[in-house]
């Protein structure tokens, strides 16, 4: 029985092939109980996994969705605003406390009084008496004293300068420079070119050189012996066991446990999702078809009755109560405001009313009138184009 080949087609002189090359019979015989025992393994934990995932799902769609939408709420429409509330009173009080009073402090103290107390009397000073007093001196002193130093200094001592320099040099590579350099060409080198160097090279050469690549031939030659024969032994007294190891006993148990987890883990799958099925199945006919049953008849109804016959007729009266209201106390609102002009004309008179206007009768604002700033609430309007007499 195989649950990953597919069957092999009839009709051929080959027989269906019940095991992969390379493996034996006993392979195929302990293959069954193999995959039976780890799927009894598998089972338990592939619906505990299951398990696991549906109700991370829900718990994902129930609680943290709903969560994160509130607290995106909150976050966008009261931490931010009062966060930015919170930055801007603190950078005002901040500027408030310690910019705006040193920037007017400096502005309007420290700047003027020491642009009109310090700087203009010095520039003027530096101006009106320094540059010209330095200007006579610089005057006097190039023409009074500069001048016969220079010539004095070009004609006389730059000439004698240059003179005792040169002597000064030519007697210092004569005691302390030509001798030491003669010594070094003419002595030394010779001596220790045809007294050192050329006996050692000869004895480098003739001597040390063939000496050296003997010893490094015999040693190179025991070396690669002995690390030819240490190979060997490790070889065949380790590599060769472990690889014969790996390859016809871990190699073919490793891919029958893989191989047996992945279809246990498939069919441990079905089974789950089938149990899975089975509780949703009864869930819904004992919970959910009563429950949908009785939102249906019974709380939908109720929930209409109720939107109707009593919902509906109070929110229609507290809208009615809440204009009544609100029209009163623009009413009482106007006659307050009426009251007080009235007693402001009386205390400290006003400006006459028009002619063809009661007085205390304010006529609402129209079109083109300037005078009228405001519209008095219940008053008719009057035509934009009135036919009364403008005086």
């Amino acid at each position: 029985m195989e649950f990953e080949k597919s069957p092999q087609p009839y009709g051929n002189h080959q027989a269906p092939a019940q095991y992969e090359p390379g493996e034996g019979c006993l392979t195929t015989v302990i293959r069954i109980p193999v995959r039976i025992v780890v799927l009894l393994v598998v089972l338990p934990v592939r619906m505990v996994w299951d398990l696991l995932v549906v109700c991370g799902r829900a718990v994902e769609r129930v609680l943290l969705r709903p969560l994160g939408r509130a607290l995106g709420w909150v976050f966008e429409n009261v931490i931010t605003p009062l966060a930015l509330a919170t930055a801007w009173l603190a950078v005002f009080l901040g500027k408030a406390l310690f910019v705006w009073p040193w920037v007017a402090l400096w502005t309007y103290v420290v700047v003027p009084v020491v642009t009109y107390g310090l700087v203009v009397p010095l520039v003027w000073i530096y101006r009106q008496l320094l540059t010209p007093l330095g200007h006579g001196l610089a005057w006097l002193v190039g023409n009074l004293l500069l001048a016969p130093l220079g010539w004095i200094y070009r004609r006389l001592l730059t000439p004698l300068g240059l003179g005792t320099t040169w002597l000064a040099v030519f007697l210092g590579k004569a005691l302390f420079v030509w001798p030491w350099v003669a010594l070094w060409t003419y002595v030394v080198v010779p001596v220790v070119t045809y007294g050192l160097v050329v006996p050692l090279g000869w004895i480098y050469r003739q001597l040390l050189t063939p000496l050296g690549h003997g010893i490094a031939w015999l040693v190179s030659t025991v070396c690669r012996g002995l690390w030819a024969a240490v190979v060997c032994l490790v070889v065949t007294l380790l590599v060769t066991p472990v690889v014969w190891a790996y390859r016809h006993i871990l190699a073919p148990v490793g891919r029958e446990i893989a191989a047996a987890i992945g279809v246990a883990w498939r069919i441990a799958g079905y089974i789950s999702r089938a149990v899975g099925r089975a509780v949703k199945w009864l869930a819904w006919n004992l919970v959910g078809r009563p429950v949908r049953w009785t939102y249906q008849n019974i709380c939908t109804p109720v929930g209409h009755v109720v939107r109707d016959a009593i919902w509906r007729p109070a929110k229609k009266a507290a809208v009615e109560t809440g204009r009544a209201a609100g029209a009163a106390l623009r009413a009482a609102g106007e006659v307050v405001r009426q009251a007080r002009r009235d007693a402001w004309r009386a205390l400290v008179g006003g400006p006459p009313a028009p002619k063809g206007v009661e007085p205390g009768v304010r006529r609402a604002r129209r079109l083109g009138d300037t005078q009228q700033t405001q519209t008095v609430p219940g008053a008719a309007a009057e035509p934009e184009i009135s036919l009364h007499k403008q005086v």
